[in-house]
């Protein structure tokens, strides 16, 4: 799936991707129609099949938008000063503003960020991991967060915990941003405190 997520990100118009995230926060994925996604679009079947192909091709492109977004989202918190909790606390927040622009996709797509790009060994989606074991890493040396024994282990339980949970209370129970947010980022990270 990874060269068909790189290969149609670029093609796809944002007008047919927004059409089709527009229409997800109202029906499932299995419930989503080309031609529906056409019309909210407002194009033709025919110019949306040029474009677009199928529904794995219009799933592709809409998980590569998410991938990027949380690609650039982070980029900055990376690379940026401060204690490794207090940028992991900053990489939690910018997690949940991703999954709040992409919310329909993730509540149809809970395999969307496995599908993104090529698993790791241990079967986590290590590209959207990555970063948080990173700052897992720099608060253990800088004494910001506790010791972990497996620094990989505990991005990839940090970006679950956080992400899934998100996601289903922002949909499923219709909680606010900061209401969802607040309270589950201080439970994982104070968790993770010295």
């Amino acid at each position: 799936m990874q060269h068909a997520v790189s290969h149609y990100a670029a093609l796809v118009d944002a007008k047919l991707l927004d059409a089709a995230m527009s229409l997800l926060a109202e029906t499932t994925w299995d419930g989503l129609t080309l031609g529906a996604v056409a019309d909210r679009a407002g194009v033709s079947r025919a110019t949306f099949w040029r474009q677009v192909g199928g529904k794995d091709e219009l799933r592709a492109a809409l998980i590569s938008r998410l991938a990027v977004d949380y690609r650039d989202a982070l980029w900055p918190i990376l690379t940026a000063d401060g204690t490794g909790r207090d940028r992991l606390r900053a990489a939690l927040e910018a997690l949940c503003e991703v999954a709040d622009r992409h919310l329909p996709l993730l509540s149809a797509v809970d395999t969307a960020f496995h599908d993104a790009e090529p698993e790791d060994k241990g079967g986590s989606p290590a590209g959207f991991v990555g970063p948080l074991t990173r700052l897992i890493r720099d608060g253990m040396a800088d004494g910001s967060l506790a010791e972990q024994e497996d620094p990989e282990t505990a991005g990839d339980l940090v970006f679950n915990t956080v992400c899934w949970p998100y996601v289903h209370l922002r949909r499923h129970h219709g909680w606010a941003p900061g209401k969802a947010r607040t309270p589950l980022l201080d439970l994982v990270v104070g968790g993770m405190a010295t």
